[in-house]
């Protein structure tokens, strides 16, 4: 059985104390709670201006280690910025073409922050840069700087004045600082677009489930100070380290989920308690005693579910963790202190219209309980099949670098030119591979042994050309001697080349391609860097950080549910039904994203991977709001079986009072995510049905069938707590409420009877 509580009878416990302070001074509470709220509003207008979009390295590994040296020795990196260009008549070659493109790189070249430019016709006609019919070549750029100024740089003035129609050529603008420029515009407008859809919404859903209107604003405005003061926080921290621009949209969807979902579990206890004959004061303060101390267990293993993001090396995860833990913070602030003040001043407009409620034995969620408690063997089975089958395409994840077309080529100019490269140009010159040979000095076999080098690495599948000091190389032969800028490969103590990679080869596996080319014996020490290597890197430092991450929340959770719970075993079961949760989401994933069966209908273009960025942040959230879910239910069951000792009683009961607040909270979040399924950046619609099948199948397969069945079979084994774990429980489990112990009288505070 849990260990007893420790709270005393002649000294109420924290929250007890910190609800009578609330409810002392309401009226107050609430106007300093208007007033901060303005004040954050301020602070969070300018928010979305001061987030940007982060960049794809892993610092320190060996293809960061190749830009500093290209940075460092040959003032040159990878293109990043694309001019697509078009002979309106004949082809590139004409001269006409060739003085409006080589102009036009020259006004390029003079934009600040531009550091290299080169192109089909300072290279000597690179076939490479060219499509295969000649009407198309590109004039590639590399664009340094500061990624807020420079993504609003291009978003302002280089993509709209780039975008030209000349009297002998057309220019289109692409590369991928011009995309995650407009990544970042469309995250930002379906941002608005979802705000101004979800919160009116969400304002008729609270009105209906709580048939009162002061309840459903209360509620709603717990949400919004959550949005507001996470969005006001992000804004100060963008001036000290860089925050994504997706921080905003999590902030938006979780800010609403936490919000409702605390709301929804206090305003239903302090129904309870006044339907039960309690004055307000009375009902306030006990709410905050017994729902505010399931809330505040919520909120801990949602904050250490996302916490854990920040632990990455990478400012793009690291700015969801940021996001996470700082809605849960203004959830908490929202519920714990906005929420009770209004009910003190506000409460009789808080009660349930029509009385007491029926008894709980004729509740939905106490029907269905029983009816699993009889057969839990069947009924848990059917739900592992179904829960298997949903989750099963999970085993055919494919991981993959970061595309254009995560945009519409409908809102996206970059993702357009792109698309007209793929259909018409064989090479990508913008993802070429930079192959370093930072310690390469000047000496009379140096071209010699370069030379050798060049051609091994033409040899390679998947590369069609070959670019260095000595030359240009296909397939192992020299096609032609030094071009006019063969100078910019080599300097006095270094040098370095230019691998060219077909479309093909990186649409069938960029990682094949980077250890192919790293593979190929150098003649001295080599780093292979471009844009192709800074994803394999990315992903494979990535990778390596998930499982103990991973690890490291289910035991944060673990660690909380057991300090919650004073039990080993509901954990343990708890973190089962997380991950076939989180199961089902990854099948959801596979089937509709990476194989595109979505795609028709949300209007994606499906590419056959999907990056693992995104999993990531899901897993995170998923598992955060699925424990959360856990903690309601469990909280109530445990709060019946230590009143009664009845684990069968416990768990219908437990099952009555939670699983419409939990069924109610899953369909009011799954929808808010579910309108991330119209949003134009097909990562954040990723997002938004992943988690909301996986909210979904927690809340009915899972809380409602399995929960149930396995407390059903495990007995008094639920409770279960081994002898030398009872004083660490004893000493570290935080608990606001005196069970009423079989067979004796509930001990309660005075301040707490009504």
């Amino acid at each position: 059985m849990a260990t007893p509580t420790r709270t005393s009878p002649d000294r109420p416990g924290a929250l007890t104390r910190w609800a009578g302070l609330v409810a002392g001074h309401a009226r107050l509470t609430l106007a300093a709670a208007v007033a901060a709220t303005v004040l954050l509003g301020v602070a969070a207008a300018g928010a979305l201006g001061a987030l940007t979009l982060s960049l794809w390295e892993a610092p320190g590994t060996e293809s960061v280690r190749a830009q500093e040296v290209l940075v460092g020795e040959f003032d040159t990196n990878s293109a990043n910025l694309v001019l697509l260009v078009t002979a309106r008549d004949g082809t590139v070659d004409d001269p006409g073409v060739s003085r409006a493109a080589t102009d036009v790189a020259a006004e390029l070249g003079a934009v600040p922050g531009i550091r290299d430019v080169w192109s089909y016709w300072s290279t000597g006609g690179d076939p490479t840069l060219r499509s295969e019919d000649g009407g198309r070549a590109v004039i590639l750029a590399w664009l340094d700087g500061d990624p807020t100024e420079t993504r609003q740089r291009l978003s302002e003035t280089i993509i709209p004045g780039f975008t030209r129609e000349l009297p002998a050529i057309g220019v289109e603008v692409a590369g991928g600082e011009a995309i995650s420029a407009q990544i970042g515009d469309q995250a930002r407008a379906d941002f608005l677009r979802a705000e101004l859809i979800i919160v009116p919404l969400l304002l008729v859903l609270l009105i209906i489930v709580f048939r009162r209107v002061v309840p459903a604003l209360a509620t709603l405005a717990v949400g919004l100070f959550s949005i507001i003061g996470t969005l006001a926080a992000l804004r100060g921290l963008a001036m000290i380290t860089e925050v994504s621009t997706f921080a905003a949209n999590i902030t938006l969807v979780m800010g609403l989920a936490l919000g409702v979902d605390y709301s929804l579990f206090l305003i239903a206890r302090f129904r309870e308690e006044l339907a039960a004959g309690a004055e307000i004061r009375t009902a306030v303060i006990d709410t905050v005693r017994s729902a505010g101390r399931t809330v505040l267990f919520s909120g801990l293993t949602v904050a250490a579910s996302v916490a854990v993001l920040m632990l990455f090396p990478y400012a793009f995860l690291r700015s969801f963790g940021y996001a996470g833990v700082l809605v849960v913070a203004s959830a908490l602030v929202g519920t714990l202190v906005i929420l009770p003040a209004t009910m003190i001043i506000f409460g009789p407009r808080f009660a349930r219209r029509g009385g007491r409620s029926a008894p709980v034995e004729r509740g939905f969620w106490y029907r269905t309980g029983e009816r699993v408690m009889q057969r839990p063997i069947r009924y848990g089975l059917a739900a592992l099949a179904l829960v298997g089958l949903l989750a099963a395409p999970a085993l055919g994840f494919r991981p993959g670098p970061p595309d254009d077309r995560i945009l519409s080529a409908d809102v996206s100019s970059a993702r357009a030119a792109y698309d007209t490269m793929r259909a018409e140009f064989v090479a990508e010159p913008q993802d070429a591979l930079a192959v370093v040979l930072p310690a390469l000095p000047e000496s009379p076999d140096r071209d010699a042994a370069i030379d050798g080098y060049a051609r091994d690495l033409s040899r390679v599948d998947g590369i069609v050309r070959v670019n260095a000091v000595t030359g240009s190389y296909i397939g192992g032969e020299r096609i032609a001697g030094p071009a006019a800028d063969s100078g910019r490969y080599a300097s006095a103590g270094s040098a370095w080349i230019a691998a060219i990679p077909a479309q093909a080869a990186l649409e069938r596996s960029s990682s094949d391609l980077v250890a192919a080319v790293r593979a190929v014996p150098a003649p001295a020490s080599v780093l292979v860097g471009g844009f192709p290597a800074e994803l394999v890197d990315f992903e494979t430092v990535l990778a390596q950080w998930v499982p103990p991450l991973a690890a490291l929340i289910i035991a944060v959770t673990f660690v909380i549910l057991f300090l919650m719970s004073g039990s080993l075993l509901i954990p343990v079961k708890a973190t089962v039904l997380n991950l076939l949760s989180l199961a089902v989401m990854a099948g959801v994933i596979v089937v509709g994203f990476q194989d595109g069966a979505l795609a028709g209908l949300l209007g994606f273009t499906p590419t056959g991977d999907v990056n693992l960025t995104f999993p990531i942040l899901m897993f995170c959230i998923v598992y955060g709001l699925s424990m959360d879910y856990e903690v309601f239910l469990i909280a109530r069951i445990r709060e019946e079986y230590e009143r009664t000792g009845d684990t069968r009683r416990s768990v219908l009961v437990g099952l009555q009072r939670s699983g419409p607040l939990v069924s109610t909270a899953a369909a009011i979040l799954a929808l808010t995510f579910l309108l991330y399924a119209t949003a134009e950046v097909s990562y954040l619609q990723l997002i938004g049905v992943g988690t909301a099948v996986a909210i979904i199948v927690d809340a009915t397969l899972l809380r409602a069938v399995l929960l149930p069945a396995s407390m059903r079979l495990a007995g008094r084994a639920n409770w279960w707590l081994p002898r030398f774990l009872r004083p660490v429980h004893a000493r570290f489990g935080l608990d606001e409420s005196v069970p009423e112990k079989r067979g004796s009288a509930a001990i309660v505070h005075p301040e707490l009877r009504p």
